[in-house]
């Protein structure tokens, strides 16, 4: 397969979940009746399994890429040429692994509440390099939905009354510990280990993580759907969870403080084109976020590879003597090793630019 100086882009990969959605998604792919269902998740530019218990003898959460015509599963294609897709200084730190997963998650409920261990944690007692941070960047929202999400404990409960709720399955009480943290299209937030979180019904987003599946899901049923105790707390037992979670109290304002990312312009490109941070180095050492506004005409090179989705507009990017017309929603990934990418946009285009971890 020849792979340089061409665009890879992605097949749908949606990955079966214990919450529903997925409509949109469905609408994305031109189904003919489409619907929520358990496949509410679409994974880009993914090297990583899905753990769902019950479903173990499914393959799935592994990406399949596109180069030309040809389809290969990602992570093949990248261990053709790990310096080429990941970069030297890249693969070298970290092999072949990317260090990051991308999704797209379309909520028709409010998920469970659940926690994501840290990377340290997961060190110590998972046997794993990965916790769970998580970035979200919010698409859209669907009609008549005021959207929200709950995130860290604003009425903290102690550790004991918190675990008598979770074993109780008390879900008013567990509800009552949080207060709803308002979001928007545009809004990026990161969500670090540790905190207790549920993403609330009828949002659209984008979910940059640390590639990983880890999760302690400490409400057991959605969308009629009882999860199967393997499943909800890492193969482990509760106690062993309750270490998991940060029992801190956090305000909504403080929340919006700690939680929400304001973009701060990076480069220039153009007068009428620039790249905004989003989440850096100062918020986290597991990856980064950017997004690019750019109308007009622009020749963009990055020393790093990186997963980009085109939120808002359409334009033509070229890569070598490869021109390809991009929509909103659509999803590529510049590998390291191209030197230049040419965006073309008359009327404007924004994209969200995942990057990995700063070597």
């Amino acid at each position: 397969m020849e792979y340089k100086n061409k665009l890879v882009r992605f097949t749908s990969n949606r990955v079966w979940r214990t919450y529903t959605g997925g409509k949109i998604l469905d609408q994305l792919e031109n189904k003919a009746h489409p619907e929520d269902t358990h496949f509410p998740e679409d994974w880009i530019g993914s090297t990583t399994q899905a753990i769902n218990s019950g479903r173990e003898e499914v393959f799935e959460g592994v990406s399949h890429a596109l180069v030309g015509n040809e389809a290969v599963r990602f992570d093949h294609l990248i261990a053709q040429d790990p310096s080429y897709f990941l970069g030297d200084a890249h693969t070298k730190a970290f092999d072949k692994n990317p260090m990051l997963l991308v999704k797209f998650l379309d909520s028709s409920v409010r998920l469970h509440f659940q926690a994501h261990p840290t990377a340290e944690f997961a060190r110590e007692h998972l046997d794993s390099n990965h916790g769970k941070a998580e970035g979200y960047y919010i698409l859209d929202v669907r009609e008549g939905v005021d959207p929200y999400v709950y995130v860290g404990f604003q009425h903290p409960p102690s550790r004991e009354s918190f675990k008598k709720m979770i074993e109780e399955q008390d879900i008013p009480a567990i509800e009552a510990c949080f207060e709803k943290v308002s979001v928007k299209p545009g809004d990026c937030l990161f969500i670090p280990g540790g905190s207790p979180h549920a993403i609330g019904e009828g949002i659209l987003m984008v979910e940059i993580m640390e590639p990983s599946d880890w999760a302690v899901r400490f409400e057991f049923t959605k969308a009629g759907y009882t999860m199967p105790e393997e499943a909800r707390f890492m193969k482990r037992d509760l106690e062993f969870c309750m270490d998991v979670f940060d029992f801190s109290q956090i305000s909504v304002e403080q929340a919006f403080e700690k939680f929400y990312q304001q973009p701060k312009v990076e480069r220039q490109y153009t007068e009428t084109a620039y790249q905004e941070s989003l989440i850096n180095e100062s918020v986290t050492d597991k990856f980064r976020v950017k997004r690019s506004k750019i109308s007009g005409s622009v020749d963009k090179a990055e020393s790093d590879f990186y997963i980009g989705i085109v939120t808002k507009g359409e334009c033509d990017l070229t890569i070598g003597e490869e021109t390809i017309h991009l929509n909103r929603l659509d999803r590529f990934f510049c590998p390291a090793g191209v030197d230049n990418v040419h965006i073309e946009s008359e009327l404007g285009v924004e994209i969200l630019e995942c990057y990995p971890p700063a070597i």
